[in-house]
């Protein structure tokens, strides 16, 4: 992929295209060949923007992934259908939309190498992930409420089982479809939890 064009950006929409250049180089290359100057090119501009504002890979990566833009700013929220199927599939489907986006590729990498970037990798798993988690859990206990799940078995393992499983698949197949989002709700999350 030839770099951008050089062009005069400033302030957000600079900040945007280091963020999703970041972003890219690192879905495509992995944490140890990240650099400033492979982001710099990629996002048309020079090494300078990038030191003036990050220490560092590791920042920038954080920030690229926290921005609302371009990374996974605010979790999601709970669909609130009043079913807990529907609940589960429109979450797990949104999951996997942005597990083939730039923000969802650059995560692989970071889960795959977590023990050699532990500080990056925790600050990954509280800022992205547990908010995520925690939605899950939220869709989780209401669907208990309602009668839907068994309150015992509504727990941190189970709200995980969905995310880690599409995320083995999206490794695995690199694409995932609709059918097997519905496939693990139906078959694995919904047994799982039922009363």
């Amino acid at each position: 992929m030839s770099p951008p064009p050089a062009t005069r950006r400033r302030g957000p929409a600079l900040t945007e295209a280091i963020y999703l250049a970041t972003l890219d180089q690192l879905g495509r290359t992995g944490f140890a060949e990240l650099s400033f100057d492979r982001i710099a090119t990629a996002a048309g501009t020079g090494k300078a923007a990038l030191y003036r504002r990050w220490s560092g890979p590791d920042a920038l990566v954080l920030a690229a992934l926290t921005d609302p833009a371009t990374g996974f700013g605010q979790p999601p929220t709970p669909p609130g259908t009043g079913s807990l199927r529907a609940d589960l599939i429109t979450l797990l489907s949104g999951f996997v939309r942005a597990l083939g986006e730039p923000r969802g590729r650059a995560l692989r990498p970071l889960m795959a190498y977590r023990h050699q970037h532990p500080e990056l990798f925790a600050q990954v798993w509280e800022s992205v992930v547990r908010p995520a988690h925690e939605v899950l859990m939220e869709v989780l206990r209401e669907a208990a409420a309602r009668g839907e799940a068994d309150p015992a078995r509504v727990t941190w393992r189970s709200a995980e089982v969905g995310p880690r499983m599409l995320l083995v698949e999206a490794w695995r197949a690199d694409s995932i479809g609709d059918d097997e989002v519905i496939a693990v709700v139906d078959e694995i999350l919904v047994p799982l939890v039922a009363p």
